[in-house]
């Protein structure tokens, strides 16, 4: 990576969530340090339509909660694109993700397909564990996609 260059992280909507996570409060001071490292513009931040979707389906006042809080930070809204629905399906095709879960199959392929270095979320049933990354590794080598990080914001702020 060159030197010069901002990593560029894409946030599902658990990073959004933890914000106001008051029942976790170390994953909440977690996701507020790596608020304010995006605040002051240290990563390119991504985000896809699924992300805005899942707040726009909270509740008031939450919804507007979240909105305020995505607005205190730049970021891109990424596109769908043809690359970002095939790579979908394929990782539900061999097994990385069940249809069910398909928004969180959706962003590792809008955070793959746009380049981006790194996936971070609290999900760690479908996103944040060994066989999800060593799954999406395969299917991304597979399609000639780089390999991408999926982490926690603890572990992406530690440096692991």
């Amino acid at each position: 990576m060159e030197a010069d260059r901002k990593l560029k992280i894409y946030l599902d909507s658990s990073v959004v969530n933890h914000l106001f996570a008051d029942d976790t409060p170390d994953r909440k001071q977690d996701t507020l340090r790596l608020w304010d490292e995006c605040r002051v513009g240290k990563y390119e931040v991504f985000a896809s339509p699924v992300v805005i979707y899942e707040i726009e389906k909270c509740h008031e006042p939450k919804r507007s909660q979240l909105l305020e809080k995505m607005n205190l930070i730049e970021f891109v809204t990424l596109q769908e694109t043809d690359d970002i629905n095939e790579l979908a399906a394929e990782y539900i095709q061999k097994g990385v993700f069940k249809e069910k879960d398909f928004n969180d199959c959706l962003h590792v392929a809008y955070a793959v397909a746009s380049d981006c270095d790194v996936v971070i979320s609290w999900n760690f049933k479908h996103l944040v564990n060994e066989k999800t990354r060593n799954k999406v590794k395969v299917v991304n080598a597979s399609n000639r996609y780089k390999e991408i990080a999926i982490v926690s914001p603890d572990d992406f702020l530690a440096g692991v």
